[in-house]
C-alpha cells in the first residue's frame, strides 16, 4: 500500500491574542502566508485555519466527485464546490463542528437519482471527510 506525505509548517510568535503566525506549505503555493487571531476570530485581511480546511475539503470533494463521476461513466463539465467550516464555543475552547458542502454541477446526461448517489459516495470517502470529526452535509445541484 502506498504512502503519500505532505507537509506544512506554521511558526508563531508572541500570545494567542496579539501575536502573528506564519504558514509555509510543502509546494510553496503558501510561503510565509500570515495568520492572527484577529484573521482567525475578526474580519483581518488573511487566512486562518478553518479557511485552510474549508478549501482542503471543497478541493478534495470536488476530486472525489470527478471520479466517482468518471467512474459511472459520466465526465463532469464543472463541479462548483464550497465548504463552510463552522467554528464553535465548546467551553474555554473551540472545535470545528461542521463542514457544509454546497454544489453546483452540470453533468450532461446523468440523472438526478445517479447524480445523488454518486455525490454522496463522494463526500463520505472524501479523505478530508473522513477525517474531519464533524458533521459534513451536502447540498448538491444538478443543473
Amino acid at each position: 500500500m502506498a504512502t503519500i506525505k505532505r507537509n506544512a509548517s506554521a511558526v508563531w510568535s508572541g500570545t494567542g491574542k496579539e501575536g502573528k503566525g506564519a504558514i509555509t506549505t510543502q509546494s510553496g503555493v503558501l510561503s510565509d502566508t500570515p495568520y492572527s487571531f484577529s484573521r482567525r476570530f475578526g474580519d483581518e485581511k488573511g487566512t486562518n485555519p478553518e479557511e485552510l480546511i474549508a478549501a482542503a475539503h471543497a478541493g478534495c470533494f470536488a476530486m472525489a466527485l470527478a471520479f466517482q463521476l468518471s467512474g459511472a461513466g459520466h465526465t463532469p463539465e464543472k463541479l462548483d464546490t464550497k465548504a463552510e467550516v463552522s467554528l464553535e464555543q465548546e467551553g474555554a475552547g473551540w472545535k470545528i463542528a461542521a463542514s457544509a458542502l454546497t454544489l453546483k454541477a452540470k453533468v450532461p446526461g446523468i440523472s438526478k437519482a445517479e447524480f445523488d448517489k454518486l455525490a454522496e459516495a463522494a463526500e463520505k470517502n472524501c479523505p478530508v471527510s473522513k477525517v474531519l470529526n464533524a458533521t459534513i452535509t451536502l447540498n448538491a445541484t444538478l443543473e
